[in-house]
């Protein structure tokens, strides 16, 4: 990757990577909460992805957003 990017593009980047890990994390949870029943090692890989998915966005949050992000636990 050789672009040279100022910020408004590089911010922008960030957004839409956002936008795609929120439509990711919401596709795999609903896919997880669709096989609970039926197929529960499907449903605990789906479980996998939506965390991976959730932490993808609290970092993106974090960029995005400095400070706003609450931890949990």
């Amino acid at each position: 990757m050789s672009d040279v990017v100022d910020s408004d593009e590089l911010l922008r980047r960030i957004q839409r990577a956002r936008a795609c890990a929120q439509q990711e994390e919401e596709t795999w949870r609903e896919r997880g909460e669709g096989l609970r029943a039926t197929d529960p090692e499907a449903a605990r890989e789906a479980g996998v992805r939506t965390l991976a998915y959730e932490a993808v966005l609290r970092v993106l949050d974090e960029i995005l957003r400095p400070g706003e992000h609450v931890a949990r636990g």
